[in-house]
């Protein structure tokens, strides 16, 4: 659900090239099921997303459930897979509202620095909203520190915060600052295949172990 395409891109796939993604399921050109690719790595599918997005609230406008068009998409696979994982834009417009009323759980990535501490209230605000309006069974799976640098004292000030005020709800496991993770998306390919030993591999590992407990 995201224009920049970043969840596909970074698996090989030329976004730029694609006609059928989830901008022409949303506006009913195709199926989710004729737009979902088969990647390399095995038991994992995508249904990409390009530019086209970004025009998406444009389209949806006049609808009356204009916030629940990806709901009615996922609810059409949703029982034809194990998990499915809703990539969100950096802002909180229409796109991500559709991905929180389709979701039922909602995993924050938060990088260990000031600003992104500043973003969280506003996100987690607009989470609070979408339960009592419109998805009473969405829940804070967890939230997840990112890009941790322990030679800073930032970091470590970010994360003793975001644990003191959400306790349980932060994941055990810290993702490092780590090199391969930044050149993996540049080989089409996950961390899980480009560097599986490396201290990013190792904790997404580690991420996938607490996720499956939580969920």
């Amino acid at each position: 659900m995201d224009p920049q395409g970043n969840a596909s891109s970074g698996f090989g796939i030329d976004i730029h090239k694609l006609n059928k993604t989830i901008y022409e399921v949303l506006i009913e050109e195709y199926t989710a099921t004729e737009c979902i690719l088969p990647l390399k790595e095995k038991n994992i599918w995508i249904l990409p997303a390009n530019v086209n997005l970004a025009g998406l609230e444009v389209d949806l406008l006049e609808l009356e459930n204009k916030h629940e068009q990806l709901k009615i998409v996922l609810n059409s696979i949703r029982n034809q897979y194990d998990y499915i994982l809703i990539d969100c834009p950096p802002n909180l417009g229409i796109l991500t509202i559709n991905a929180l009323c389709a979701a039922d759980g909602v995993i924050i990535p938060l990088q260990t620095e000031y600003y992104a501490l500043e973003g969280i209230t506003q996100l987690i605000r607009v989470i609070d909203r979408v339960q009592k309006s419109l998805n009473p069974s969405l829940v804070l799976t967890g939230v997840l520190l990112t890009m941790y640098d322990q030679r800073t004292n930032l970091s470590k000030m970010v994360v003793e915060d975001v644990r003191t005020h959400f306790k349980d709800k932060v994941f055990q496991t810290i993702i490092p600052r780590n090199v391969k993770l930044s050149e993996a998306p540049s080989y089409g390919q996950s961390i899980a295949i480009y560097a599986p030993d490396s201290p990013g591999a190792i904790a997404y590992e580690k991420v996938v172990e607490e996720l499956t407990q939580r969920t």
